[in-house]
């Protein structure tokens, strides 16, 4: 089996003004966009053809709207960090963030540069 794309787990996926999950997983693979609950049922999945992902100008960084076959969706995907280093995460150290890395993932499995 083909390691996916990209996955981010503990992703706080929400629509509208409504939370979906607080836990959930972003997955790429196989030229599709999945978000699954932290229960692994599907929320929603879409090609990547009808996947737009952007940053979200009015949120702080760690956010992302994805539009997935015309629904739009906040993810929270700064989750995972480490909350312990805030003096880390401030300065930029740690490598690249996992919301600049699902936007690479979604221009590249679209085909476009970032």
């Amino acid at each position: 089996m083909a390691e996916p794309e990209f996955t981010a787990t503990g992703v706080r996926i929400g629509r509208l003004l409504r939370s979906l999950t607080r836990a959930g997983e972003v997955r790429i693979e196989g030229g599709r966009l999945e978000l699954l609950t932290s229960y692994g049922s599907e929320i929603d999945s879409a090609p990547l053809k009808d996947v737009r992902a952007g940053k979200a100008w009015f949120a702080p960084g760690d956010r992302a709207l994805a539009d997935v076959g015309g629904r739009r969706y906040l993810l929270k995907l700064g989750a995972d960090r480490d909350a312990a280093a805030p003096a880390a995460r401030l300065s930029g150290d740690g490598g690249p963030s996992t919301t600049r890395r699902f936007l690479e993932a979604v221009h590249r499995a679209r085909g476009r540069r970032t």
